[in-house]
């Protein structure tokens, strides 16, 4: 039986035959759509498995649509569409971003542990200033403590860097009991069995976890329970040595309650690669801290994303066809 496909995202050919060898049973159809744009009428209606960006169907314009894999890590964009609140099946390319952010998230900690944002401030000046030691002696990241929020394929990667690096290592889950990880990964990269952390807290626990660390990462998903789950409380609970990374969601973090927190010196900085609006406004405060690194939510972008994105689909579409479970198949309950 035919299979009819069709993929939203704008893709190189080669990656469009891919696709395309996983099946002679597989049709494809191809239309690059941007954001805001519709599926046609005639492709909604006749699509079992759809490819896409945000391009989604409303579930009596799809009748035969049984499985949408999402060409990015998180729904939370999706939220409130109705498509949601069927059986088709959702798929994301969850693992994808795990390699590049866990890499910008290294790059903040040795950045701030090497006072390199110091030392740029002052080669933009064209002096070095007197009393060199104190302004520049680094931490060393062996024996310092970083805490990861939210322990999917992101927050794996970077328990696996920073242990390379001698630090130790303390982890929130919203399942503690559940600690491999069973969705798609970069071969050689993460911690599928679970066994990196030092200690793992359940969310919960997560100011507990907090009070311990000189770097916090916040990786976790965006769901209504994690809305802010870095507040005025949480930042309070921190070091005042302590240096917070987001490379999650702007939303995860209360951000009139950072720059406070960052202006107050209750936290010594923060590297923030997302916003609660983005772009970030001009009039933002956080541009003209010198205890803050920002980046315009680019720390996921890498060379490898459309291909690491068909790996993912071309295995799943082999799995459709045998009939087999789906990888990074969303929980609709947790909403990742």
């Amino acid at each position: 039986m035919t299979v009819k496909v069709a993929v939203t995202v704008r893709f190189p050919e080669e990656l469009l035959d891919r696709i395309r060898a996983v099946s002679s049973d597989v049709s494809l159809k191809y239309l690059p759509l941007g954001a805001g744009e519709s599926l046609p009428e005639d492709m909604a209606e006749s699509v079992e498995v759809l490819y896409t960006w945000t391009a989604l169907p409303h579930p009596e314009e799809a009748p035969n649509l049984q499985w949408v894999q999402f060409h990015v890590a998180g729904i939370d964009h999706a939220q409130g569409h109705p498509l949601l609140d069927c059986d088709v099946r959702l798929t994301t390319t969850s693992g994808i971003h795990a390699v590049p952010v866990a890499e910008y998230v290294m790059a903040s900690v040795l950045a701030w542990a090497h006072r390199l944002p110091r030392m740029l401030a002052y080669q933009g000046r064209g002096i070095w200033p007197s009393g060199r030691w104190g302004k520049f002696v680094p931490q060393e990241l062996r024996g310092a403590t970083i805490g990861i929020l939210g322990y999917g394929s992101i927050g794996r990667e970077v328990a696996r860097l920073a242990r390379a690096f001698g630090m130790h290592v303390l982890v929130t889950k919203r399942d503690a009991r559940n600690v491999r990880e069973e969705g798609y990964r970069v071969e050689g990269t993460g911690d599928p069995a679970g066994d990196l952390p030092d200690r793992l807290y359940p969310a919960a626990a997560t100011r507990s976890m907090l009070a311990e660390c000189d770097y916090v990462v916040v990786c976790a998903p965006l769901t209504a329970e994690s809305h802010h789950l870095i507040d005025k409380g949480a930042l309070g609970a921190m070091k005042p040595t302590a240096y917070l990374i987001n490379v999650g969601r702007g939303k995860l973090v209360d951000q009139g309650a950072l720059v406070k927190a960052l202006q107050n010196g209750e936290i010594a900085g923060a590297s923030l690669d997302v916003f609660e609006v983005e772009p970030l406004p001009a009039d933002s405060e956080l541009w003209k801290m010198d205890n803050v690194l920002l980046s315009p939510h680019v720390a996921g972008f890498t060379p490898s994303y459309d291909q690491r994105g068909v790996d993912i689909f071309t295995e799943n579409l082999r799995r459709y066809l045998e009939g087999a479970p789906l990888m990074n198949l969303v929980n609709r309950e947790v909403g990742y």
